[in-house]
């Protein structure tokens, strides 16, 4: 199989020695190499990284890259083949583990995060602004209208991929992108970010994350959920009081 997973960076790290690992050094734009493929080589949005984080490789691998299947993992986060290995880099997943996936399924996906408390609409709306999230159903209403159930349902949702992670037969990788550029181009054109955080500036990506399962669920796509893991410790601790202080304080 002809297989290329991209892995979104933007500065210099350890990576999967497997051929079929691409590293990609997003937002390049104005920026020195890192030694890693450039997502401002060829038709590229790489200017927009700030705004569109790991979306950015994603684009330039649509556009640039060739490959039977297409998938995206980042620096710090990749798929593994459920080995339970403590040397984490030894459980990402390989070319041969993988090939056997997708040998019966056409999309692979990270296993979803459930958020138990909160609805994916109202999570979003504690930890960036609502109206991100508004203005795209308001465009979607507009561009897709098919799309609105999908939309709507995923919203009242728990549960929901995350990342922007995937590894899809270049069919549905091209129709995923097709549908979500055009989405995401028309929010840029009608949001008013200039005095967004940093963070919550990243809001394209944020977006993107919340509305994969839009498409899955109108274009009834047929995925498996793959586990992943952490290249890094994470403090759950931290990340839990976050996330209720976030709830709280909206």
């Amino acid at each position: 199989m002809d297989i290329k997973i991209i892995v979104a960076a933007h500065k210099p790290y350890r990576m999967p020695e497997d051929e079929m690992y691409l590293p990609v050094h997003v937002g390049a734009e104005g920026k020195e190499s890192i030694g890693f493929q450039p997502d401002n080589d060829g038709e590229n949005i790489s200017s927009k990284n700030p705004n569109y984080c790991e979306l950015t490789g994603m684009y330039w691998a649509w556009k640039n890259l060739k490959a039977d299947y297409v998938g995206l993992a980042h620096y710090r986060r990749h798929f593994t083949a459920g080995s339970r290995c403590r040397d984490k880099w030894a459980r990402i997943i390989t070319k041969k583990e993988l090939e056997k996936k997708l040998s019966q399924h056409d999309v692979l996906l990270p296993k979803p995060r459930n958020y138990l408390i909160e609805s994916t609409y109202s999570h979003y709306a504690h930890a960036h602004h609502a109206v991100d999230l508004d203005t795209a159903r308001e465009i979607i209403e507009e561009m897709y209208p098919e799309y609105i159930p999908a939309f709507d349902s995923a919203m009242k949702l728990t549960v929901g991929h995350r990342f922007n992670m995937f590894i899809m037969k270049r069919e549905y990788f091209e129709r995923w992108c097709e549908w979500i550029f055009s989405v995401l181009f028309e929010l840029e054109n009608r949001l008013d970010i200039s005095s967004y955080s940093r963070n919550d500036a990243r809001v394209f990506g944020f977006v993107a994350e919340r509305l994969i399962d839009v498409w899955l669920m109108t274009n009834k796509v047929k995925y498996c959920d793959m586990p992943y893991v952490f290249m890094e410790k994470q403090n759950w601790l931290v990340k839990g009081w976050n996330f209720l202080k976030r709830k709280l304080k909206k």
